[in-house]
């Protein structure tokens, strides 16, 4: 091992932990690094055009993988660029460990060219954020910058000053002990006791489920069929409930949909899964409420609880169900789904009269079409803005598909460097960004990146020259929309000038074509599609003042979307009902 250089020493305990990528953007203070990617076998060097997206395409493989991914930054600006990118990770839980290349050491203090102190920078973005001073920290520090990672599920950052990573190492005399899965969280037998009292002393219970349910789909319906629950989702739990859930009641929030905001509020037991759903406001403050965690630092930080578990959604509920008396009274159950088709076709018809005579194309019928032509275990990926709002109510899980996004950070031009992210591990794989123009524009230098690797990314560009959430958010505070414009522009020439397969859509009868052609591709493409900028959605639960405030701005706009074959589903569900 004599010889071997800090930067080389870290390198292959990345290697070693599973890391297979490090993205980035090259630099001075970077170049040891980068040389030891360059003459080690099993990781590739993934050059961005800019950090920022380096971290959203880390994430965004760590996410779809379950391995530990890694991106990097030089010094100053270079690693400051990551932020952005990295808090995205972080919230998603996603495990990343992120080089933050530092100036010479002995310069650090002196206000000198590029100086900024990572170490501290990173600090809210990460559970771990320290710096490599000697070689002899190395090992030890690595190691907990990559246990930290996986073990708590988020980002850690190494500060490496570039003149330390071109140094001989020590010889790594520590032992690398691999976290390849997540620990199973147990309640005690007291927490499982005091929940099935709750339940048993409930007529009404309803189960709310968000991305910490991921993996106990199965738990979830057998406790929902014993207990005759309506079940509920939040956005990040969409992907792992909503698919063959014949209690589903649909999505709460902003972006909510159907009947989930009236079945927690009319519950008499609220039972919140693996969620840290962040809009008190849709939350009940009247209802006896239990929360499941395996992160004890979320319970009770969004409502008050009654009971708050730590322990694992799927293990909870397999120690659960066996201990609650089954129900029998449908009365709410019923009435919870039948509410729930009639919302969804109370606001169907919205995307399905005139689609086809409708210009701009209605974003609606896109993504119900879309819906129904991708594969079945295509990654979307998903721009924040009202691409959020298409996904949530249009894009159908399946048990194999996936949708990430910035679900919980909330960042404008994610999709297009998550879709990198998404399909370097598998080129085979059809993945999806599903693109607002306003933050396609933002990294478009990205799209450079798709073509240069040759990633089959398919990107579909919601069009609308605007900042719809934007327009609406100011709309529904009483203002008229200010600023969230942008002059009309063929995204698919410039597509095709940077080498990729474009096609621009005006007219809605092309929208099927256009969709089945991008993605039959073999290759990068973008369908371009010209669509409505006046197409906005309300949640199904709003203030008074809220409306009020959208009525001093508008009084002509459509608020309501469609909801795709989620109807469908709604439709099948009430077969379940007994017939008198």
């Amino acid at each position: 091992m004599a010889g071997r250089t800090v930067a080389q020493h870290l390198v292959d305990l990345l290697v070693r932990a599973g890391v297979r990528r490090i993205y980035g953007v090259v630099g001075d203070s970077l170049n040891p690094v980068t040389d030891a990617v360059r003459r080690t076998d099993g990781i590739d060097w993934v050059q961005t055009r800019h950090e920022e997206a380096a971290a959203f395409a880390a994430g965004a493989e760590a996410q779809i993988t379950g391995r530990l991914t890694a991106c990097a930054g030089s010094c100053g600006p270079g690693n400051l660029h990551l932020i952005n990118g990295l808090f995205d990770a972080h919230r998603s839980m996603a495990p990343v460990v992120a080089i933050a290349a530092h100036i010479p050491s002995e310069d650090i203090g002196t206000d000198y060219f590029q100086e900024t102190h990572p170490e501290r920078l990173f600090v809210e973005c990460s559970h771990y954020s320290e710096m490599i001073s000697t070689p002899a920290q190395l090992p030890r520090v690595a190691h907990a910058a990559i246990h930290h990672a996986l073990g708590l599920g988020g980002v850690s950052v190494l500060t490496v000053p570039g003149d330390v990573a071109g140094q001989d190492s020590p010889e790594d005399r520590t032992t690398m002990v691999p976290l390849d899965r997540s620990p199973t969280i147990r309640p005690t037998d007291t927490d499982i006791d005091a929940f099935a009292r709750l339940v048993d002393d409930s007529r009404r219970v309803t189960l709310f489920c968000g991305a910490g349910a991921a993996g106990a789909h199965d738990e979830v319906m057998s406790f929902a069929g014993r207990v005759l629950a309506p079940v509920g989702h939040a956005l990040r739990g969409k992907e792992w409930i909503q698919y063959d859930n014949p209690y589903d009641v649909g999505m709460s929030g902003l972006l909510g949909y159907g009947a989930a905001y009236e079945a927690m509020h009319e519950c008499d037991l609220l039972v919140l899964l693996g969620t840290d759903f962040p809009y008190h406001p849709f939350l009940p403050d009247d209802v006896r409420t239990v929360q499941v965690d395996v992160r004890p630092e979320h319970l009770g930080r969004r409502s008050r609880l009654d009971l708050g578990i730590c322990g694992d959604v799927a293990e909870t509920l397999r120690c659960l169900t066996p201990k609650v008396t089954p129900k029998t009274d449908r009365t709410f159950f019923d009435r919870m789904l039948r509410k729930h088709a009639d919302a969804l076709e109370g606001v169907v018809a919205a995307y399905t009269t005139g689609v086809e005579r409708h210009r701009p194309i209605h974003p609606e019928y896109v993504a119900s079409v879309l819906d129904e032509v991708a594969a079945d275990d295509a990654v979307f990926t998903v721009d924040t803005g009202m691409c959020n709002v298409w996904a949530a109510r249009y894009i159908s899980p399946n048990g194999r598909r996936r949708v990430i996004g910035s679900f919980t950070h909330g960042s404008m031009a994610n999709a297009l460097p998550q879709a990198i992210g998404a399909q370097l591990p598998d080129r085979s794989r059809q993945v999806v960004a599903m693109s607002g123009d306003g933050g396609f524009a933002m990294l478009l230098g990205e799209f450079l990146t798709v073509v240069q690797y040759g990633l089959p990314v398919k990107v579909v560009l919601f069009d609308n020259s605007s900042l719809g959430m934007v327009d609406l958010e100011m709309m529904v505070a009483g203002l008229p929309p200010y600023g969230t414009t942008y002059p009309e522009t063929d995204y698919s020439a410039l597509a095709r000038a940077a080498g990729a397969h474009a096609r621009r859509v005006t007219d809605p009868r092309d929208v099927t074509d256009g969709l089945r052609e991008i993605l039959a591709h073999d290759g990068p493409a973008l369908l371009d599609v010209v669509t409505d900028p006046n197409a906005l959605s309300l949640p199904p639960h709003i203030t008074g003042q809220q409306l009020t405030g959208f009525a001093l701005a508008t009084s002509k706009m459509v608020l309501q979307g469609g909801v795709g074959r989620m109807l469908r589903l709604a439709r099948a569900n009430l077969r379940n009902i007994p017939r008198p």
